[in-house]
């Protein structure tokens, strides 16, 4: 009896301590799950632009940059996030320019109506400074780069103080929209007066409306943690955003429309290349001021020699075209870019080389109205070919670039363009 009573308390306490063991395994493998997830969490914030803390996220946006007008410019500025609150959020920043000598800053809210369709109606005040030409979608997410390389060269820009309502809404996952009411206090920060009624502005008060769409019919999308998360990313893309701009409504000073377009497909090839293709057209109709017409993103410094307009190749921007040489009423851009396969020459140096070409071509009406700048048009085809060689040390590479065609130059040197590229990705 003795015997079997000791053999039932031996195999007690063994299945016990199996079971704890078994229990303190399955805590470690939780706890591991848990910190994987934060760690993912983590770097994808840091790849989004944003420093994660308790209640709001350090946005990296704001922190340095430089231009040719305000030259160097450092800020701060976050977002409130969920531990906050689910329902609203509060958004603001602050940067100083050391040669413009000028504080900019903006401030925002927002309240979510619906979660399941994340409709958010926000309010924002802007004080700040943008390039003129320049053409954004408001569905656009978030793009951020440590190092934004057009930014350096830029040199035109205009200050708007912007009072904006907008509306974000998820018509389905895969038809994005945004609708944006804004009054703008426009000033150009170069000589520049636009003629119109007789009038002649050399600032000006803009009233606007915008419906932007981004449909992504090929993306695909699943339910996580009770959240609709893109597992695919799918081509084609397609954004479309039309404008109207009101005369004399908030002290509005002109009347137009315009109406943007792109669309971005990308083909995966068996041996790991791809192709990217990149078209983009706009229409401006009325009276525009040069400050929201179009320009094609040149990338090019207006210097003598090919050495001295060494500087870093844009993502998607023209890179013979100068700054400031073109602009236009309608537009419309093709990129053709072939990315072949990495060279796998050691676990840490795949160097990539990259075929890139580029199309343009526009036209401008009234172009009279715009006194005090000088610029050409894109009434004939405007062509750029050349290569890069991506990741060659710490996401530094090189590229190179030739203009031809219709806007061909005298000089062969003014044709070309030798710069750094710069690709890194978290």
């Amino acid at each position: 009896m003795l015997k079997k009573l000791f053999v039932v308390i031996l195999l007690c306490l063994s299945t016990n301590g199996t079971a704890q063991e078994l229990t303190e395994k399955q805590k470690d493998s939780a706890r591991t799950a848990q910190d994987s997830i934060r760690k993912t969490e983590f770097i994808k914030s840091i790849g989004n632009g944003y420093l994660p803390f308790k209640y709001f996220d350090f946005d990296l946006r704001y922190l340095i940059k430089f231009n040719q007008y305000e030259g160097f410019r450092t800020g701060l500025g976050g977002i409130t996030n969920e531990n906050f609150s689910k329902k609203y959020r509060i958004n603001a920043y602050t940067a100083y320019g050391f040669v413009d000598k000028r504080v900019k800053f903006g401030v925002g809210t927002g309240f979510r109506i619906n979660e399941k369709t994340n409709t958010w109606v926000n309010l924002s005040y802007t004080d700040d400074l943008q390039e003129s030409g320049s053409s954004n979608f408001l569905t656009d997410k978030r793009f951020f780069t440590f190092f934004e390389p057009r930014l350096l060269n830029i040199d035109l820009f205009h200050r708007h103080i912007t009072k904006a309502l907008s509306i974000e809404h998820k018509l389905t996952n895969r038809l994005l929209s945004e609708t944006e009411f804004a009054s703008s206090a426009i000033t150009p920060l170069y000589n520049y007066n636009y003629i119109f009624d007789g009038k002649s502005f050399d600032n000006f008060n803009i009233g606007t409306a915008k419906l932007s769409l981004q449909w992504s019919p090929f993306s695909k999308f699943e339910l996580k943690d009770s959240r609709i998360v893109e597992t695919k990313n799918g081509y084609p893309k397609f954004t479309l955003q039309a404008t109207q701009g009101f005369r004399s409504v908030l002290g509005s000073d002109f009347k137009f429309s315009k109406l943007d377009f792109r669309t971005v497909h990308q083909f995966n090839h068996k041996n790991s290349s791809k192709t990217n293709i990149t078209l983009v057209a706009g229409i401006a109709d009325g009276e525009v001021p040069l400050t929201h017409l179009y320009h094609a993103y040149p990338n090019n410094i207006n210097k003598q020699t090919i050495l001295q307009r060494f500087s870093v190749a844009g993502l998607n921007s023209f890179e013979t075209m100068y700054f400031n040489e073109f602009f236009s009423d309608k537009f419309s851009t093709l990129q053709l870019k072939h990315f072949f396969k990495p060279f796998n020459i050691t676990e840490r140096f795949k160097p990539q080389l990259v075929l890139i070409s580029r199309y343009a071509l526009g036209d401008m009406k009234s172009i009279n109205r715009h006194q005090g700048i000088n610029f050409n048009t894109l009434n004939h085809l405007y062509s750029e070919s050349g290569i890069e060689i991506n990741k060659l040390i710490f996401g530094f590479g090189l590229s190179f670039a030739y203009r031809y065609g219709a806007y061909h130059l005298p000089n062969l040197e003014d044709n070309m363009a030798f710069k750094f590229t710069f690709n890194l990705s978290i």
